[in-house]
């Protein structure tokens, strides 16, 4: 009789047989070299494929700037290292955290640590108190320098810059959590994030963090004509396009003072409404897509200090979906009251000569915008990472659209027909058992 019997073996710790894998691929990180070998038998765990980011930053010399950079100095002999509080806070963007108390859970990752030139993983104490009290420009200075690395070189091609604001429910006392503009949680103090997108790359161009009555456009427009200001002629955006909340006569009148193209979305206010009952009554609508029709003509409204271009754009209704007639004609105008056809429309404004097909297109591509939102406040920690003071809440959202700018380019580089989210692209696994093996299948479907 056995004394000591064996048991049932674990399949996930048996070795993969050498004959199974793959040549192995070196890979040059920061300060290291790894050897990759690829088992489609081996068992995963996530961020396996960041060995890879970790060679695409070294070889661009992103992050060796962006870490050179960093005007943070410690004098305590117990401070962490500059280098492993940032490549912490890269780490842990890449896992999806969102408070910094997830940090904790990659302490234990020896091998990506490594790729970035790390000694460690640093405490989710140390991480939160990193630029507490520290001084706001030199620290907004570096933050946007090292963003404007990552997209300068796009900008040799044609591109459009779109402008958007988004609101981020705050859940205890912190600095500007004010009750503003809050659709989904009324009542709710907020913070505001006025940010610039690069249309297709899906590359945040900088972001602004404001208080919670802070979301008007007007509140980011310093800082839309900081960054396109320092950019050459030819460096500059082909078109500007917001929704309805940059549709206003300063964002209009500093668009036309540098020559610069720009589209508008406009709500729906009584002028607007007068405009498209008189088109209505004109006719003329041109069919353009997908259902849509198009027609166009003059419009200022109040305030306003000249007439502009304005598109409208309507599209039958689905049976059955609203009951009032679109814009009907009253009889004590003197007109006669038809039945008309339910319709949606969409007015925009724009100082663009493109005809009204290129015109829709040209606003409905914005829609790509809303999944980059989407992205960043769900699966990349804009939803999170929240301190008292609104200073290290606007250095975290710049940390966390910096890495999100990295890791994009880096999957579009591997597939550059597509944008890829970061729940289906971060997805190829590791693991650590004497010499690096990332397993090569999918973890997500």
């Amino acid at each position: 009789m056995t004394l000591h019997p064996q048991g049932e073996r674990d399949s996930a710790l048996i070795s993969a047989s050498p004959t199974s894998l793959l040549p192995s691929i070196p890979v040059d990180t920061i300060d290291h070299r790894f050897h990759v070998e690829w088992d489609p038998d081996a068992p995963v765990t996530p961020l396996g494929q960041l060995v890879f980011f970790c060679q695409f930053l070294a070889t661009g010399g992103l992050y060796s700037e962006w870490v050179k950079e960093c005007p943070l100095s410690y004098t305590s002999p117990n401070a962490p290292a500059v280098q492993d509080v940032l490549g912490t806070w890269v780490l842990g963007t890449l896992s999806g955290a969102w408070r910094y108390a997830h940090v904790t859970a990659i302490r234990g990752d020896k091998v990506n640590a490594q790729g970035l030139g790390m000694e460690k993983v640093v405490s989710e104490d140390s991480l939160r108190r990193a630029f507490q009290g520290e001084e706001p420009e030199p620290l907004a200075q570096w933050q946007t320098q090292a963003l404007w690395r990552g997209y300068a070189p796009a900008l040799d091609q044609p591109w459009i810059a779109d402008l958007d604001v988004t609101v981020k429910p705050i859940y205890g006392h912190q600095e500007g959590a004010e009750i503003g503009y809050n659709p989904h949680k009324p009542g709710r103090p907020s913070h505001a994030y006025h940010t610039i997108f690069l249309r297709t790359l899906r590359v945040a161009l900088d972001v602004e963090v404001h208080s919670g009555k802070e979301h008007a456009a007007m509140h980011g427009l310093s800082n839309l004509w900081k960054v396109l200001d320092r950019l050459t002629p030819e460096q500059r955006p082909g078109l500007v396009c917001g929704d309805a909340n940059y549709g206003n006569e300063r964002m209009m009148a500093e668009c036309e003072e540098r020559a610069q193209k720009y589209l508008f979305r406009q709500r729906s206010t009584a002028k607007v409404k007068q405009l498209v009952e008189l088109l209505e009554r004109q006719g003329g609508w041109q069919p353009l897509a997908e259902g849509w029709e198009g027609n166009e003509g003059q419009l200022q409204l109040t305030g306003w200090t000249r007439k502009r271009r304005t598109i409208v754009l309507r599209r039958r209704r689905e049976p059955g979906v609203g009951t009032q007639k679109a814009l009907p004609l009253l009889e004590e105008h003197g007109l006669e009251v038809v039945s008309q056809p339910e319709y949606e429309y969409v007015v925009l404004v724009t100082n663009l000569e493109e005809n009204l097909l290129t015109v829709m297109h040209l606003y409905r591509q914005r829609a790509d915008v809303e999944n980059a939102y989407d992205e960043l406040k769900n699966q990349w920690g804009w939803g999170g990472f929240t301190t008292r003071d609104l200073l290290r809440c606007q250095i975290a959202a710049r940390m966390v659209a910096l890495v999100y700018n990295w890791w994009n380019l880096f999957v579009r580089c591997a597939q550059p027909e597509r944008a890829r989210e970061a729940i289906t692209s971060l997805c190829c696994c590791t693991r650590w058992d004497g010499s690096l093996r990332a397993a090569g299948k999918r973890c997500c479907g």
